[in-house]
């Protein structure tokens, strides 16, 4: 299974911090945001490569984030993937960028995929798991009481299994309280769905229209977090993460 990190956008809300420098690689404590998930897949013995895919802004850094990770940690191997974008308006969208490390790399695997802007209170190891007992491609989710957060953000309906009945993006009249985070398991035979899913349709910037689109054409899980996840969305929660977690 290779581990697909998104770390391609540019965070505007972070201002001159992230104006020349990935958001992803920010220091928390004397780690940092997406070295803290790595320390956990790493872990999972069912992953055998990060690929990490970036736009050209940032590519250097990412590979000498890499380099240095290397000598200092044993661990999965790193692959950097630069998509040759270097400004907001050009950049491909969260899912052609992951159609175009794909592409680039002939990937043919299991997929986890993961926005690398977060950190987390539970181990990837039980998504995993849960994927493996079920058999299908998988999302996550969790459950949030505030309509307006629901509004912005993917929406799901689930049956008792927890099989995915329904996902609506950003809708203004939640039909559940279970949103879903940008974390997902495509398995290898769902692959030619993903391949395809933008020439038919499928919306390219957010990760989530990508599950969306795969929920309406095959069968999909939601595992329901066993615990929280801090979003760094910003100058005061970047701040916060740094007193919280430092």
């Amino acid at each position: 299974m290779k581990n697909i990190v998104i770390a391609a956008g540019y965070a505007t809300r972070l201002g001159k911090l992230t104006r020349n420098f990935p958001k992803p690689l920010l220091k928390i404590g004397e780690n940092t945001i997406l070295g803290r998930m790595l320390d956990d897949i790493d872990q999972i013995p069912e992953i055998d490569e990060h690929i990490i895919i970036t736009n050209h802004k940032f590519a250097d850094i990412f590979r000498e984030w890499a380099k240095d990770r290397g000598e200092r940690l044993p661990g999965k191997p790193i692959t950097i993937v630069d998509d040759g974008t270097e400004t907001n308006e050009t950049r491909l969208g969260a899912v052609c960028d992951l159609l175009f490390a794909m592409d680039k790399l002939q990937i043919n695997d299991d997929l986890l995929v993961v926005a690398a802007d977060n950190l987390l209170f539970f181990s990837f190891q039980e998504f995993v798991d849960f994927a493996k007992g079920k058999g299908t491609s998988c999302i996550m989710c969790h459950e949030q009481p505030s309509i307006e957060k629901l509004q912005r953000t993917g929406v799901v309906e689930l049956d008792e299994h927890h099989r995915v009945l329904d996902m609506e993006e950003k809708p203004q009249v939640p039909k559940s309280h279970w949103a879903v985070p940008p974390f997902y398991i495509y398995l290898r035979q769902d692959l030619e769905l993903v391949r395809h899913s933008v020439e038919n349709g499928c919306g390219k910037d957010a990760p989530g229209n990508l599950a969306h689109y795969m929920v309406e054409h095959t069968v999909m899980h939601a595992w329901p977090m066993s615990a929280g996840r801090f979003d760094i969305g910003s100058i005061d929660t970047y701040e916060e993460a740094k007193r919280r977690f430092g």
